[in-house]
């Protein structure tokens, strides 16, 4: 079948765990990709090279010379799509920098945390064409220029041409791309297990382990049944995004530890490395997504006329914790929870 993929590289946009990770998969299957990020980050990618890793074993290095790297977006580039993998709060941004340096209807497809990113894009650069998407898995920065994937699962995005034609190269990368006509039903999935970042960054553990202690999974649980029953009022259902029905999960979190770890083998083949990407923001002093994700239960708890309490404290607490930067315990996040 012949490959209808339009000429030009793919832009990341946003070289960030995300970014990075997908960027050097697809230019690891011969993709040209090009890594627009931050002088942090692309300092590292300039000196170290990009080495990817995931609880699979793989173990890829790409050579500094290899990677293309900016700043900035290069004046005359047509690429074939944009992954845009910034933080949800620079989303507006990013889309004015992209309307500045593309051509109309350059495709771009969001790869962020939370659902309203690419309508978001839409209103600042209405010239491109803006697509949503998923990221399930989870992928930490482990040192400079060395990103791991630590938890599984394909990517989804809305169906467009562009993304039929790139599927193959997704494939051929390590990363199946399954497009949907309708995505929101699947950010709503993926919003409902990332109500545990929250919960994992003011823990201060490492994923698996933070999921191993029955008070922190008493607390996702909460704030799950409650975006639960918000989500229900407005006539949303949830995609099954993991191994269980969204309805089933919160049931699943409150059991016993050991009959947890029993039932959850395929919930917790997480990487012990693994950590959410707002366990790095907290530590390295960065703006959260907190705002795209349980904000995003009382945005939809303030079009039902409802309230979302327990998600509306998680706000507070996370925007709180630089004003005292200490890992919080499972019982005081309950306490302070109110459950």
């Amino acid at each position: 079948m012949q490959n209808t993929r339009a000429p030009g590289p793919v832009l990341v946009m946003g070289a960030g765990a995300i970014g990075c990770y997908l960027g050097g998969c697809l230019q690891a299957a011969d993709v040209p990709v090009l890594f627009i990020g931050r002088a942090r980050v692309l300092g590292a990618l300039r000196t170290q090279g990009l080495t990817l890793t995931d609880l699979d074993g793989r173990a890829q290095h790409l050579s500094a010379t290899a990677l293309s790297l900016d700043e900035q977006i290069p004046a005359g580039l047509a690429p074939a799509l944009v992954l845009l993998a910034v933080k949800s709060g620079a989303t507006a941004e990013a889309a004015a920098a992209l309307a500045a340096a593309l051509p109309a209807g350059t495709p771009v497809l969001s790869m962020q945390n939370g659902l309203s990113n690419a309508d978001v894009g839409r209103a600042a650069a209405p010239g491109l064409r803006w697509l949503a998407g998923m990221v399930p898995f989870n992928v930490a920065e482990l040192a400079p220029g060395r990103f791991h994937r630590g938890s599984t699962g394909a990517l989804a995005a809305q169906d467009d041409p562009a993304l039929r034609a790139l599927q193959p190269d997704f494939e051929r990368a390590g990363l199946p791309l399954q497009l949907h006509t309708d995505l929101r039903a699947v950010q709503w999935g993926k919003l409902l297990l990332n109500l545990n970042n929250p919960v994992n960054a003011l823990s201060g553990q490492p994923l698996r382990a933070q999921l191993m202690d029955r008070g922190y999974r008493q607390s996702l649980a909460a704030l799950q049944t409650e975006a639960l029953q918000l989500l229900a009022r407005a006539g949303i259902a949830p995609a099954q995004v993991a191994a269980l029905p969204p309805r089933r999960v919160p049931t699943l979190l409150r059991l016993p530890t050991p009959l947890f770890k029993l039932i959850a083998a395929r919930m917790l083949r997480i990487d012990p490395q693994a950590r959410s990407s707002m366990a790095d923001d907290l530590a390295l002093g960065r703006a959260t997504e907190i705002d795209a994700l349980c904000g995003e239960v009382v945005r939809l708890a303030d079009t039902l006329g409802q309230q979302a309490p327990l998600n509306a404290r998680m706000v507070a607490l996370v925007k709180a914790w630089p004003q005292r930067p200490v890992a919080m315990e499972a019982r005081a996040m309950k306490a302070a929870l109110g459950i």
